[in-house]
């Protein structure tokens, strides 16, 4: 290739590749005819000056995907491809995700069980409307009541319950009471035995995990006494449903668990659809510890976490 001609190819590349530079104004800049510029970039290619890699992120969360189901034992696994791992962002493409997979999932006849949180309400938000005949939604677990909640679980209830023009069932109950008598006490009532009952039996059952951080709702909600709080900074790595559980996935502070309202963990594996919707730096360990739990048969989550959990996942069978 002529010195000079080779000048052109490259000064065409760079303009056009590197500072997006159209055609037209590239043949200004260098003086030739369009049809030259056309020319002069093919031949970029072709002397390999310069080399176009296409990246499918699709084909990457498809392969991940595969492998998480394979790897744990899972009977779905639905991978969001998100652009950030900020938490906010994650949060919004995997509730786009799971919304997405509950928008093709739920039937005529079924019951959907929900839990709450930030992850959930983003699924919530983004679910279409498809009206239900013969079904309805209940909440899983109680709420909190003494700590900064801007979302309440029963909006994440209620939203559900409009997408899918359902009743919606609520359980007005904090999520751990001080006193497991309390707690056997508010069962005797029909009406909140109705709404438990109800969740346990739902063949969906649609949640998120927490991660024991400083910032947690369930952390700041006053309702943990000092040595449980300390129990969970050394031992739990989750909680699901309020309920606190080590990388295992077993229960961490059994008393604990028993003065805790709503749905047992136990519960969730007999589930036909058991889906835990999570992803994050922060809930790698939470998501890991409830899949060997066997809490959850589909998982909703991110590309960066999922390749996380096969890591992890590496590391402990080494």
């Amino acid at each position: 290739m002529q010195n000079d001609k080779f000048k052109k190819v490259i000064e065409a590349a760079k303009m056009y590749y590197q500072l997006d530079y159209s055609q037209n104004e590239i043949a200004a800049s260098l003086g030739v005819s369009r049809p030259t510029v056309s020319r002069l970039l093919q031949q970029a290619k072709a002397e390999g000056i310069v080399s176009i890699e296409i990246v499918d992120p699709t084909e990457d969360t498809e392969r991940l995907s595969k492998s998480l189901q394979q790897r744990f034992q899972l009977n779905q696994v639905i991978i969001a491809f998100t652009p950030s791992y900020e938490d906010s962002i994650v949060k919004r493409y995997i509730g786009q995700a799971a919304a997405a997979y509950l928008n093709e999932l739920v039937k005529d006849g079924d019951t959907i069980g929900a839990s709450w949180g930030s992850t959930m309400y983003q699924a919530a938000l983004h679910l279409n409307a498809k009206a239900l005949r013969n079904s309805f939604v209940v909440q899983l677990n109680g709420g909190v009541t003494d700590a900064d909640v801007r979302i309440s679980p029963s909006e994440i209830v209620h939203l559900f319950g409009r997408a899918f023009n359902v009743t919606p069932y609520f359980m007005y109950l904090p999520a751990i009471v001080d006193h497991i008598v309390v707690k056997q006490a508010m069962l005797t009532d029909r009406h909140i035995r109705s709404v438990m009952d109800k969740g346990r039996n739902a063949n969906i059952a649609v949640f998120t995990a927490g991660a024991p951080t400083p910032d947690s709702v369930l952390i700041n909600s006053n309702y943990l006494r000092d040595d449980e709080l300390e129990g969970i900074r050394n031992r739990a790595v989750g909680d699901i449903c309020s309920r606190y559980y080590d990388l295992n996935g077993d229960i961490c502070l059994p008393e604990l668990d028993g003065r805790t309202v709503g749905i047992e963990l136990a519960d969730l594996r007999s589930k036909e659809h058991s889906i835990l919707v999570a992803g994050g730096a922060s809930k790698v360990n939470a998501i890991y510890g409830a899949i060997k739990g066997k809490y959850s048969n589909t998982l909703v989550t991110d590309q960066i976490t999922a390749k996380a959990l096969l890591d992890k996942l590496q590391t402990q069978e080494n």
